[in-house]
């Protein structure tokens, strides 16, 4: 399914609107998605309309060379932060389930969670994308909202509507190519189609249990404290 936001974006929205305390988060301020290499003219112009101060593309130089996105002329900066330690086939390989595969992400690319979760501190509006938009991208904005003081609840209920955001004819197509090359493995469909709400849960309880807090987890991974109160500033409007 592609955005009506953004006509040939691949799971695109805002995360605007979701409770936090007494607040909300600010519409039109950080923005998710999966590749843009399918956005017509329509979708660019739409792209362009949100007025992005940044791009950051979490994918790798492979994905990046098959998939190029179609930013050219739109004057968006691009910040380039790859989060797998090795290549996406390896994770297929290896038949790891989402849960490991979000452990190894928050303990190997700890530096590149900070670095994406800076990116968003320092310029707004932002968009965060991967190639699906659910793994890379939803173990970032998932810890960067958590940090901002998102209710825990919205921060897994946001994961989780990205499973609802990808069309069956993609995902039937996907999982036929992979199971192709891996027909042994068992955890294929859980990759590359499912963003189930225990598994961010979990993942956000890790979290808390080794650090303290998603927010403690960032700030010993590199974050200052005067960037992790502008964090909360910037995503969050809480009431006076």
């Amino acid at each position: 399914m592609t955005s009506p936001l953004v006509p040939g974006a691949l799971n695109f929205r805002d995360v605007g609107g979701l409770r936090a305390g007494d607040g909300a988060t600010r519409s039109g301020i950080l923005y998710r998605s999966g590749q843009l290499a399918r956005l017509d003219d329509s979708g660019r112009g739409a792209l362009a309309a949100l007025g992005l101060r940044r791009v950051i593309d979490l994918r790798d130089d492979d994905e990046v060379a098959y998939e190029p996105s179609r930013l050219d002329g739109l004057g968006i900066p691009v910040q380039r932060v790859p989060l797998f330690l090795g290549s996406v086939a390896s994770f297929f390989a290896d038949d790891l389930t989402l849960a490991e595969l979000y452990r190894r992400i928050v303990d190997d690319s700890a530096p590149g969670v900070v670095e994406v979760v800076r990116g968003v501190v320092h310029d707004q509006p932002v968009l965060v994308h991967c190639t699906v938009g659910k793994d890379r991208t939803g173990v970032t904005v998932a810890i960067a909202l958590a940090a901002a003081g998102v209710d825990e609840e919205a921060v897994i209920a946001d994961y989780a509507r990205t499973e609802t955001l990808l069309p069956e004819r993609r995902n039937r197509a996907v999982l036929q190519w992979v199971r192709a090359q891996h027909p042994e493995a068992r955890n294929l469909e859980e990759l590359t189609t499912r963003s189930p709400a225990p598994v961010m849960r979990d993942l956000l309880a890790d979290l808390t249990a080794r650090y303290g807090s998603p927010s403690a987890y960032l700030e010993a991974n590199g974050l200052r404290a005067d960037e992790l109160a502008e964090l909360r500033r910037v995503l969050v409007d809480s009431p006076r």
